[in-house]
């Protein structure tokens, strides 16, 4: 169980990781064109879309992407509660 619990919270970290590293990804022009850039967005826009619909952009900030990193890190806090009850 314990080889689960510790599965989950990588995949969460590496997640996590590939997220920040998508959103420094736009400070850079064309980094999101590049192949690297397209496999990111594969992935963390399914991800991201729902939290720019509920959260408006604050001028030309968008602070959903924060948001959703604290709701990562929740969901991984709630995997330790979890796996404690059951341990």
């Amino acid at each position: 169980m314990q080889q689960i619990y510790t599965l989950l919270v990588y995949a969460i970290e590496i997640y996590s990781f590939a997220l920040i590293a998508y959103i420094l990804m736009s400070w850079f022009p064309g980094a999101r064109e590049s192949s690297f850039g397209s496999f990111l967005a594969k992935i963390c826009e399914p991800y991201l879309e729902p939290f720019r619909k509920i959260i408006p952009p604050l001028g030309m900030i968008d602070i959903s992407p924060i948001v959703a990193i604290l709701v990562l890190n929740f969901a991984t806090r709630g995997l330790a509660v979890l796996f404690s009850m059951f341990v």
